[in-house]
C-alpha cells in the first residue's frame, strides 16, 4: 500500500496534516499528531502494515499492542477517505 498522490502532507513539530487535492471525493482535512505524521511519511513509499509497525517500534516507546492498534486505526481511516492505493 502507498499514500495516494492526490493527498498533500505537511508536518510541524507537533501536528501533521493531510489535505486532498481537487481530484478527490474527500473534501476535508485530516489533522493529527506525530504518530499520524510518521505513518503518513512511511506511506509515501510502498510498504506494508507490518513494516510500518516495525518502524514505529524503532521510533516510539509504547506498551505492547498500542502501536499495532494505532497503526491499524490510522490505516483504516485513511482507506475510508481514499488516501491509500492498495
Amino acid at each position: 500500500m502507498k499514500l495516494n498522490p492526490s493527498f498533500l502532507t505537511h508536518s510541524t513539530s507537533d501536528e501533521s496534516y493531510l489535505v486532498p487535492t481537487s481530484n478527490n471525493d474527500f473534501s476535508g482535512m485530516v489533522r493529527g499528531n506525530k504518530t499520524l505524521g510518521t505513518i503518513v511519511e512511511l506511506l509515501k513509499e510502498e510498504t506494508t502494515e507490518e513494516d510500518i509497525v516495525k518502524a514505529m517500534r524503532e521510533r516510539f516507546d509504547a506498551p505492547e499492542g498500542v502501536i499495532e492498534k494505532d497503526v491499524s486505526h490510522v490505516i483504516s481511516e485513511l482507506r475510508k477517505i481514499g488516501a491509500l492505493i492498495e
